[in-house]
């Protein structure tokens, strides 16, 4: 399951349960986030955003992915299996990819419950 699909799985178990209502499925989420860390988790969490960000920047620019190849020398199917969440991309993929963007990284701390 892709990441985002994953995370609108437990949106979707985590309304259901509030509500009352049992889900199916409700079972292999359990054993899925049996699987995972919390820590794997935030680190899949920060991985999709950061990726939701570059394929957002890169619609609002109205770039295609053949063209961002062009701009930033990262292969257009690369591009499209990171945007799939079918890989993980290396450090050195995503800045090539955000700088004709006009992005950056930035360090900033987590949002952390008080």
């Amino acid at each position: 399951m892709k990441n985002k699909d994953y995370i609108q799985a437990q949106i979707n178990l985590k309304d259901l349960k509030e509500r009352g209502v049992s889900a199916v499925g409700d079972d292999a989420l359990t054993f899925m986030d049996s699987l995972l860390t919390d820590e794997e988790i935030e680190e899949s969490n920060i991985r999709t955003a950061l990726i939701g960000e570059i394929i957002k920047a890169r619609q609002e620019k109205g770039i295609s992915q053949r063209k961002l190849e062009e701009l930033s020398g990262v292969k257009q199917p690369v591009i499209a299996r990171m945007e799939r969440g079918e890989t993980n991309p290396q450090l050195n993929t995503i800045v090539k990819l955000l700088l004709p963007l006009g992005k950056t990284l930035a360090i900033v701390p987590l949002n952390q419950e008080q």
